[in-house]
């Protein structure tokens, strides 16, 4: 896969100088706050991650956020398509704007967009979805703004921070993106 471009934002293939940036960002709890994250995570363990996802599905590797920054390019995040279903056409999606200068200004969302676009136009997929915190409503509006609607909530679903919370389900279809495509 090559770079897929936005307006402000690009994602690109994950390189070896990202995971230092990558591991300052998982061990701070602002960050992780609203991620399935809970325990501080060692330099060794994000290597293997790296490490690892040369042996994953190329279609389903991490993918660096990078904005444009003066005449280049500079990492704000992270973002994968997974859990693919290659008989039903359907891929979850993640995201990690890690940058917190960074948040608020909508990148998260045009990264979701960029990905969507590489799940439907690439991928060929017919359904994409993700799972949010209940309380995490800046990236539910994020969400929704990228085009996906709320299908579903479950329960009391995850223990984090000394209580539980429920969990959204969102998904977008191919038809949907294709029709707000069009529309633009």
């Amino acid at each position: 896969m090559s770079i897929i471009y936005g307006e402000r934002v690009r994602l690109r293939a994950v390189e070896r100088e990202d995971v230092k940036t990558f591991h300052q960002w998982v061990n701070d709890p602002e960050v992780t706050r609203n991620l399935s994250l809970y325990l501080p995570m060692s330099m060794f363990e994000e290597e293997n991650w790296f490490n690892g996802m040369a042996q994953r599905d190329p279609n389903t590797r991490a993918l660096a956020i990078d904005i444009r920054d003066g005449g280049g390019w500079r990492m704000i995040g992270n973002c994968a398509m997974f859990d693919i279903d290659w008989i039903n056409r359907s891929g979850e999606l993640g995201i990690m704007i890690g940058d917190k200068a960074e948040w608020n200004k909508g990148f998260g969302t045009e990264a979701m967009t960029l990905l969507q676009r590489h799940g439907f136009e690439t991928l060929n997929l017919n359904r994409i979805s993700l799972k949010v915190y209940a309380d995490n409503a800046r990236a539910v509006r994020a969400y929704e703004k990228a085009g996906f609607v709320r299908e579903g909530r479950l329960r009391r679903a995850v223990y984090k921070h000394g209580s539980y919370d429920d969990v959204i389900l969102m998904s977008v279809l191919c038809s949907e993106w294709m029709s707000r495509k069009e529309e633009k």
